[in-house]
């Protein structure tokens, strides 16, 4: 149904949020092989990761952009919650046995088994903790010269399966503390989502309790198979 493909959908793009958080990279330039292999250390030491984020969807073929914004929580292994503020209140919460999209407006909770929505072999390997980028990706950079006007890394990810209809993720890498400053998704529609994050934040105190959900009172509760 609609709504599981839309939470299916949004735990496949946590999966390059999460594996991008942080990397200790040098002001020189380096190779692509070397970039790979400080992402890789990056991604290994990356315990929990919080940003704020801007969402824009847009729809090719009737050109209809959606902007959400909110804050992401991501926590190692198998949590995350997405809490949408702006410009309506909506949460996506996940832990290692449920997911929960909670649509006030609606007044429903989309419940799902959370091992179904983590049964991809990409989103699994990166959420436990065990991901290898050259195992998952063809990897790139975006330009000749690798960087943007600012001196941000540019960089193409191409998945070797493609999941979820996603072809290929265009990433901006901040050039100071190289967390990811944008990254763009492509569906075989050409149908595009980026994600813009701020005020990034990583292994700071973070406590389980954050992903579990308890639905309020009175609203319609689905099960999704």
């Amino acid at each position: 149904m609609h709504r599981s493909k839309t939470v299916y959908y949004i735990v496949t793009l946590i999966v390059v949020v999460i594996f991008f958080a942080h990397w200790p990279l040098s002001a020189e330039e380096i190779t692509l092989d070397q970039l790979i292999t400080n992402i890789q250390t990056a991604y290994d030491k990356t315990e929990n990761f919080t940003a704020a984020f801007t969402q824009k969807a847009t729809i090719k073929t009737i050109n209809q952009t959606v902007t959400e914004e909110g804050t992401l929580y991501i926590k190692k292994p198998r949590r995350m919650l997405w809490d949408y503020t702006n410009p309506a209140l909506k949460k996506l919460v996940l832990n290692p046995r449920t997911a929960w999209l909670y649509l006030p407006d609606d007044n429903a909770v989309y419940v799902q088994d959370a091992r179904i929505l983590l049964s991809s072999k990409m989103t699994i390997r990166f959420l436990t903790g065990i991901g290898n980028l050259k195992d998952d990706f063809d990897v790139a950079f975006s330009t000749p010269d690798s960087r943007d006007e600012k001196g941000n890394y540019l960089i193409t990810l191409i998945p070797h399966d493609y999941e979820a209809g996603i072809t290929r993720l265009l990433l901006t890498i901040n050039r100071d503390r190289y967390y990811i400053a944008r990254c763009t998704f492509i569906d075989m529609y050409e149908n595009t989502t980026e994600l813009t994050f701020s005020d990034v934040t990583v292994n700071t105190d973070m406590p389980d309790t954050i992903f579990t959900f308890i639905p309020p009172k009175g609203v319609d509760i689905y099960n999704i198979p």
